[in-house]
């Protein structure tokens, strides 16, 4: 038993007008290396299907679901300011929610130990009333409603990406079966992500917001999951962990400011394979640099497949970013006191 990937060539047949950051090759640059590598072959493959119309109205609306369908009637449709839609991109947004589902039951059935969706359109900033920010439909959200359903009863989802996933967060904010946390640029597009955002009100303490200045790297998310992140999912007790694999944290991205080395991403999935019984997906999200998501993502899979992490220097944090940790720690203690009890 191995972990699964999903793959499907449809997912190249969403694409916006020429010079758009989330573009084709994405997908096709870790596509190759996973390949080149020898990757690919170690997986067990999972085939996309369309997600059900039950499985998205778990988290979006009649009205969105009629909008993206509308859009492939026309050559190309503006969704919002960023993001568009073409007639196959229903098809692919379709693919890429309904493959993340049948991957994660896979992983919950213990048909699979593991998994990575090389999946687009991404899904994180989709809200559950409209496309945005390069997303059609929230293909994380979606899978973790799907889980439960599908006897889960804690689904823990840790987001990544440079932007903060307002999409995944709104979704999650009243229901304490989920966990969500995210480490991202604040205050940033979309203007989401404060570390006073906590949950709702049946959901005290279940969003944790690590809201970063620019420059962060793997010794800031690393003590971000060794001591807000790991301490808080140990109580939690997951009993799968989705992760919003998004790449623009990494060092060189075209559009983020963080400074995450693919040795930083083998770390952190490191790390939360040490939770749910090992039972983590990685979905991909952002990233714009072709050769750091493809080497990014690669030693991630690596880590899914059983191959040791590459060493990295054992650095503290900056000061900053200890700061804000323990302001986060501060913030999340009266919801947690297991995890931050100092006695």
């Amino acid at each position: 038993m191995g972990p699964g990937l999903l793959w499907d060539e449809r997912f190249l047949l969403h694409r916006a007008p020429p010079g758009h950051p989330e573009h084709e090759g994405r997908a096709e640059a870790i596509r190759d290396r996973f390949e080149a590598e020898g990757l690919s072959a170690r997986c067990e493959r999972v085939p996309a299907r369309p997600a059900t119309r039950e499985e998205l109205l778990a988290v979006h609306t009649e009205g969105l679901l009629e909008e993206v369908h509308a859009a492939a009637a026309r050559p190309y449709s503006q969704l919002d300011p960023d993001t568009y839609a073409r007639p196959e991109s229903e098809e692919a947004a379709l693919l890429a929610a309904g493959g993340l589902v049948d991957l994660c039951a896979g992983v919950l059935d213990g048909s699979l130990s593991g998994g990575f969706a090389l999946v687009r359109p991404p899904g994180h900033h989709a809200e559950a009333d409209r496309a945005m920010g390069f997303c059609l439909f929230n293909n994380v959200a979606v899978a973790a409603k799907a889980a439960l359903a599908r006897g889960a009863l804690h689904v823990l989802v840790v987001y990544l990406d440079f932007h903060h996933g307002n999409g995944t967060q709104h979704s999650f904010w009243d229901d304490p079966e989920f966990l969500y946390f995210s480490a991202h640029q604040y205050p940033f597009y979309p203007g989401t992500g404060s570390i006073l955002e906590t949950g709702g009100a049946a959901a005290p303490g279940r969003n944790v917001n690590v809201p970063w200045p620019a420059g962060m790297g793997d010794a800031e998310y690393v003590a971000a999951f060794d001591r807000v992140l790991l301490p808080i999912a140990r109580a939690f007790a997951p009993d799968l962990v989705l992760v919003s694999a998004g790449f623009d944290a990494a060092e060189g991205d075209l559009l983020g400011d963080m400074r995450i080395t693919p040795a930083g991403y083998a770390a952190m999935t490191e790390r939360l394979s040490q939770l749910a019984g090992g039972r983590v997906v990685l979905a991909l999200e952002g990233g714009y640099n072709l050769d750091a998501i493809s080497a990014s993502a690669a030693a991630c899979l690596r880590v899914l497949l059983g191959d040791a992490p590459p060493q990295t220097a054992c650095k503290e944090p900056s000061a900053l970013a200890a700061r804000i940790l323990a302001e986060v720690a501060r913030i999340q203690s009266p919801f947690w006191p297991e995890a931050f009890d100092r006695s």
